[in-house]
């Protein structure tokens, strides 16, 4: 790996003038709105946890086509009071690129995690899915010729053995991954890579809101294809309303947006490592709605995820001990 801080300070993304000299303003708003987009997340996933076990008729794909049809609408709505418009759909290029932003990023990010979840179990499909990270990094290396900063290798390695912890409780040997976990476990991974480099130019050029709402648009319409909405018909109770409505407004609306405007600010690679904030919010809510108990090992991982968020924060360039001749 190269040491220098000047081939540091050279690192861009692909079709972007943004540097890892972002700013230091800047970066840190992206890794606030980053979190706490993984916040909302954490509480969507306790939400429809909690939605599955109250209704069994309810399942991933009707959760996941309600959810991002009906947030997506809001969105277009909002962004077409900001003076955000159809433009995007005049473009051949850019619609082609936002139909597998649907496709390709927003459907495996969360059909294909519920589906995980479905097979196995939250522990396994998270674990899976927050190797993300790895996917755009490995991406980098190979299409863009773009090692990883120190800062982004500490904290992915604390991130991810934090977030490990969290989920197995220190139990590793007690995993057990069948084929199906690991299949759509791995697409949902990948579906963390491309739902964080695929909206990118189209987020610069059209807005947050209209970009993620026709995103989570295409992507909720499509997937009646594999199961019309109108074809399984749920019967929702009052507590089933709630639940959905936190799944919609704070899990899918607040949360999409807020992650997306803070990939105006910092890198991809970093975005999708601050989702680390999933499963410790996740936790802490499960822990205050559900009543389930703390472990020690909850502990330390929260605690490794704070510190990964801290070496994200840290300018590692200006500590002259951390510098080297190549």
């Amino acid at each position: 790996m190269e040491t220098q801080a000047t081939n540091v300070d050279a690192k861009v993304t692909a079709n972007s003038t943004e540097t890892a000299a972002t700013p230091r303003p800047r970066k840190a708003l992206g890794i606030a709105l980053a979190c706490t987009a993984g916040i909302c997340w954490g509480i969507s996933g306790v939400a429809a946890s909690a939605l599955f076990h109250h209704n069994h008729a309810i399942t991933p794909l009707w959760v996941s086509q309600v959810r991002m049809t009906i947030a997506g609408l809001i969105m277009i709505l909002v962004s077409l009071t900001q003076g955000e418009s159809v433009a995007i759909w005049r473009n051949k290029r850019d619609a082609l690129q936002l139909v597998m932003y649907g496709l390709l990023g927003l459907i495996p990010v969360q059909l294909f995690y519920f589906n995980a979840v479905h097979a196995g179990n939250p522990s396994i499909a998270t674990i899976l899915q927050f190797l993300g990270p790895f996917v755009i990094a490995f991406y980098y290396i190979l299409f863009h010729h773009q090692l990883p900063t120190r800062s982004e290798v500490i904290g992915m390695v604390l991130a991810f053995g934090g977030t490990l912890l969290i989920i197995t409780h220190g139990h590793f040997n007690t995993l057990a991954v069948s084929g199906a976990v690991l299949f759509w476990g791995g697409l949902s991974a990948i579906g963390v890579a491309t739902n964080t480099l695929l909206p990118r130019a189209l987020l610069r050029k059209y807005g947050s809101f209209a970009t993620t709402g026709w995103g989570l648009l295409v992507a909720g319409l499509s997937l009646n294809v594999f199961g019309p909405v109108w074809s399984n018909p749920v019967h929702l109770a009052a507590p089933d309303w709630l639940l959905m409505s936190v799944i919609i407004v704070i899990g899918t609306l607040l949360a999409f947006i807020l992650f997306a405007i803070s990939l105006k600010h910092i890198l991809p690679t970093t975005a999708s490592l601050l989702d680390a904030f999933e499963p410790l919010s996740a936790t802490v809510f499960s822990i205050i709605f559900l009543g389930i108990s703390l472990s020690g090992m909850d502990i330390v991982g929260g605690v490794l995820i704070i510190l990964a968020v801290m070496a994200l924060a840290m300018d590692f360039r200006a500590i002259h001990w951390f510098r080297k001749r190549s």
